[in-house]
Order: C-alpha cells, then sequence, then structure tokens
C-alpha cells in the first residue's frame, strides 16, 4: 500500500550548483550513448517549485536540430495518470463514483456502443475496475484493440471491440494492462463533463496550474505540432500509428517541465494543487490484485508513485517521490525498450542524488 501522504516543512528551492549540474549532465550523457538515445529532456521540481530542467542531444538526429527544454514529446502511457486525475477531480466534485457501472443500460455510457446483453460481464465493470486495470480482458498484447487501424474515430473502434472482442473473465479478478479500458475513461469523462476529453483536461487540470503546452499528438510527420521532437526508431514506424485515437491512454505531448509540474500539482502536498490529499491518498492506494498498481499510477511501499511511456519512437517517465521530488524525462527513441526504461528510471535516480541536499 502507498503511503499516507504528509505534508513536508518548507525548504529553500535551491536549483543544483555548476558543479552539480555537471555531475548531471554527465550521467545523462553516458545514458544517451549506451543507448544511441537523439534526445534526452529532464526537469526536477522540489516541493511543487520547478528547480532544473535541462536537454542533451538532438530534437532531430536528421537535421541536426539541438533539443532545448521548451521541445515537446509524446508521453505515451504518462496520460494515464492525466487521465486518472481528470476521473477523480470529477469524483471531488460529486459527479462520478468509484463503483459507478460503465456499461449497459445503468452504466454512465449506456449502451451508446451497442446493447450489451444481459449477464454479460461488460454490464459488471465499474470505473475503478478501468482506473486498476482489473476490467477482466483487452490486455495490451497482440491483440491490444488500440493498435487496430481501419476504424477511425473511437466510436467505431469501441463497438467493434465491445462486439467481438469480449473480456475473458468477471471484473476485479485479474490484472491486465490495458490501454482499452483507459480509452473508455476518456469517454466517461466527456459524458460526465459534457467536455470533449482534452478540453475538460486542458480547462480543468492544466490551465490552472499554468501549463500550456500539452496537445494531443498527431499521427504523422507532417502533423508534428510547434516545438515537437522527431522520433527516431529502428524498428515499427513513429508515424505509422493513430495516436491522436490514443488521446486518453497515450495521446499527450509536453515538455518535461510540464510533466514534473504536474506531478508536483498531483502530489497534493503543496499549492498549486490539483487533488486534496485524501483524493490523492484513494488515487494512490494500491489494489489488492496487483499491489504495485495503483489508480492510473504505479506505486511502491515507499510512498512514491510513478509512470512510464513507451511508443516506436518514444520513452518516458514521471516520477513522484516521498521526499517532496517529482521529476520527468523523455526521450525520441525507445530502441531496446525494456534495458532503456530500466535505464532512463535508473538515471534519473542518479541525476536527483547528484544534489545530495534534494535528498531523493
Amino acid at each position: 500500500m502507498a503511503a499516507t501522504l504528509l505534508a513536508l516543512p518548507a525548504r529553500a528551492q535551491e536549483p543544483p550548483s555548476p558543479a552539480e549540474r555537471a555531475k548531471m549532465a554527465e550521467a545523462a550523457e553516458a545514458f544517451r550513448a549506451a543507448h544511441e538515445v537523439p534526445g534526452l529532456a529532464v526537469a526536477f521540481t522540489r516541493d511543487g517549485k520547478l528547480v532544473h530542467e535541462a536537454a542533451f542531444g538532438l530534437a532531430d538526429r536528421d537535421a541536426g536540430e539541438a533539443l532545448t527544454p521548451a521541445h515537446r514529446f509524446r508521453i505515451a502511457s504518462i496520460s494515464k495518470p492525466v487521465t486518472a486525475v481528470a476521473i477523480f477531480a470529477l469524483i471531488e466534485a460529486g459527479h462520478l463514483k468509484l463503483g459507478d457501472r460503465v456499461l449497459g443500460p445503468e452504466g454512465l455510457l449506456g449502451e451508446t456502443y451497442g446493447r450489451i446483453a444481459a449477464g454479460s460481464h461488460l454490464r459488471d465493470i465499474t470505473v475503478d475496475h478501468l482506473l486498476t486495470h482489473t476490467a477482466g480482458g483487452w490486455p495490451n498484447d497482440g491483440t491490444d484493440p488500440m493498435f487496430r487501424s481501419g476504424m477511425p474515430d473511437h466510436a467505431s473502434l469501441i463497438e467493434t471491440t465491445l462486439a467481438y472482442q469480449p473480456t475473458r473473465s468477471a471484473p476485479g479478478t485479474y490484472f491486465a494492462y490495458s490501454n482499452f479500458g483507459y480509452c473508455l475513461l476518456g469517454r466517461v469523462i466527456e459524458r460526465v463533463s459534457g467536455k470533449a476529453y482534452v478540453d475538460y483536461v486542458k480547462e480543468t487540470l492544466l490551465a490552472p496550474i499554468g501549463i500550456a503546452d500539452m496537445e494531443i499528438a498527431g499521427n504523422t510527420l507532417a502533423e508534428r505540432q510547434p516545438r515537437e521532437v522527431r522520433y527516431h526508431d529502428a524498428g515499427r514506424s513513429p508515424y505509422g500509428m493513430d495516436v491522436r485515437r490514443m488521446d486518453s491512454h497515450g495521446g499527450w505531448i509536453a515538455s518535461a517541465a510540464s510533466l514534473a509540474r504536474f506531478a508536483a500539482a498531483s502530489d497534493g502536498r503543496w499549492s498549486p494543487r490539483l487533488l486534496k490529499p485524501e483524493t490523492i491518498a484513494a488515487m494512490t492506494k494500491s489494489d489488492p490484485i496487483n499491489p504495485a498498481y495503483a489508480r492510473g499510477w504505479r506505486v511502491n511501499p515507499r510512498g512514491n508513485s510513478w509512470h512510464g511511456g513507451s511508443l516506436p519512437g518514444t520513452a518516458t517517465i514521471m516520477v513522484r517521490t516521498a521526499s517532496g521530488l517529482t521529476w520527468a524525462a523523455l526521450c525520441n527513441t525507445r530502441a531496446r525498450e525494456t534495458e532503456l526504461a530500466r535505464d532512463l528510471d535508473r538515471v534519473m535516480w542518479t541525476m536527483a542524488r547528484a544534489v545530495p541536499r534534494w535528498r531523493a
């Protein structure tokens, strides 16, 4: 179970010294060299205040464009904590409950996406099941509906999936990391708020904390947004997916600083904050079926919460620590995906510990 969040005493918001920045840069460049990463952007907050951001390498390797802290990256599955915070904002406002059913005549979405037969497990899926990846199906494997082509909008994708790809077991019986489950949560947000998913997130979460550079990504190289990096991958093309359709589970772009600030505002211990501390505790309470996952966040017993992201051409991580630090790191490649994700996490801890007074 994640530790209960406690307020920390006020501390000086000191950036790294020149010598400490040099140590951080050395670790970053060693990571880039080991994984042939064209560009790496990082940012750190302490007690809610941005204390360091840096960029290493290239935003576009082919054009030789230098990476800057202002560049934006696809954040992939870090979109899930964004969606989770949006759900809990609706819960705080009294518009939603974790136990609300999602599909069928009594569900939040009703039968918008087709009739759900009586006795179907689909009728029993709740908001909490989707948040915790325990809906009973739609895993992130070769059958993942979110990587299916030929259905350009959410409606056609959801209708087809519910009709022809039923869940494998009753909700609440096992954990299966599900992009499709978070796609459904995006539609819940739209139905309950009466706004497009992206508009609700921008207006309710991002604008109040001063974040203006987060957008939903385009799909093609031609649809790259201003100050968005170019993605490099030796395997699957980064521009052969419907990333826009991934909105609520993997579609956002952001700068490293904006993600670090979002993580800090989602912590509940300082201003500006997006949710009450008790809401944060509920969101980061580990689920019994998979104690390493809560609701949109991975968690551990030390009180840290985080999420990573991975798409062709993209590897990312966002972390909140019990000690009052948050950070984000964004890469524009994901070569050797498993090793890169492991080492991206490690290098960020190494960089944080280069500043001893941060007590990472």
